[in-house]
């Protein structure tokens, strides 16, 4: 009997240290991606995306890459490719990690839970028990949609960083061009002053794009595409116009600086506005709570210690 238990213990403690050491190998790995010039920029996943990736391109292809499911695995390519995640997730391995993540991951904390239901005594425990069925339907929910919320917020974060950086670039090429600079050069020499940001990447490669033979159209084009934003998407097809009217694009570029400018004060404006609405609820929840302690606080501990005097 004491033979079975150190064995039952020695293999325990090695998985346990397997398992260890498999997840600090996970948080510590780095990815890269690549740019269109050939330098490698760090793009980290998050812990539970890479954690799961490899069971994610375990699943049978027959599922993945069934018919079914060509029109989610177009939209989960375009979104790949606006958050910046383009080559290092598969769009068929999105599919794979709304299976894997609420099945795997979920599944073995809904373990932990029912083993921890079953250990604890008297009614609560009980009670936790019969109602395993609905943490199991909870956790399998809230894992399922995480791979999707993730990707989204990556793409919301992207977006966020270009509508910054966007009015700022449309002044200095605006500059460059009605100095008597071409197109081609003022974006050459914005990529070699700016450090590398979502908008730099994106430059270029449409950069990369028509130096191998594409047209400028087409470029433009491909950016509004990949980047998928309203604001880009208006100025390159501003450019496109103004490219095929053969006017100018120093004033084409003005119009569309000052337009996105005015939008991005827009938008703060309406975050401005929506900020009472958003502090009502701390301030019933959180604010007035603390302030009646602090000042009631004291009055009501000394009335108590009087009282049990």
């Amino acid at each position: 009997m004491d033979n079975y238990i150190l064995i039952s213990s020695s293999v325990f403690l090695f998985s346990a240290f397997v398992i260890a050491w498999q997840l600090m190998r996970t948080a510590q790995h780095v990815t890269y991606i690549t740019l269109a010039d050939g330098r490698r920029q760090e793009r980290s996943l998050p812990f539970l995306i890479r954690l799961s990736l490899p069971l994610a391109a375990g699943v049978p292809k027959y599922i993945t890459e069934h018919r079914s499911f060509e029109q989610s695995r177009m939209r989960l390519d375009q979104k790949l490719v606006s958050s910046g995640y383009e080559g290092l997730i598969q769009p068929r391995e999105m599919i794979g990690l709304r299976i894997v993540v609420p099945l795997g991951i979920g599944g073995f904390l809904c373990l932990l839970l029912a083993a921890l239901f079953f250990n604890m005594e008297g009614k609560f425990g009980q009670a936790l028990a019969e109602r395993q069925a609905a943490f199991y339907v909870l956790f399998l929910i809230l894992f399922g949609f995480y791979p999707d919320l993730w990707l989204k917020r990556a793409v919301k974060e992207r977006h966020h960083k270009i509508e910054r950086a966007l009015p700022f670039v449309l002044d200095l090429l605006t500059l460059s061009v009605e100095s008597g600079l071409d197109f081609m050069t003022g974006i050459n020499r914005i990529i070699q002053s700016r450090d590398v940001d979502p908008l730099a990447e994106e430059l270029i490669r449409m950069f990369r794009e028509i130096q191998v033979g594409r047209s400028r159209k087409e470029a433009l084009k491909n950016l509004s595409n990949r980047i998928g934003h309203a604001d880009v998407r208006s100025l390159t097809n501003a450019l496109i116009q103004a490219d095929e009217l053969g006017s100018g694009i120093g004033g084409a570029l003005r119009i569309q600086a000052d337009q996105i400018r005015t939008k991005r004060f827009q938008r703060a404006e309406k975050l401005g506005n929506e900020a009472p609405v958003k502090m009502i609820f701390p301030l019933v929840f959180f604010i007035f709570p603390s302030v009646f302690l602090i000042l009631l606080g004291p009055v009501m501990l000394q009335m108590m210690t009087r009282g049990g005097l």
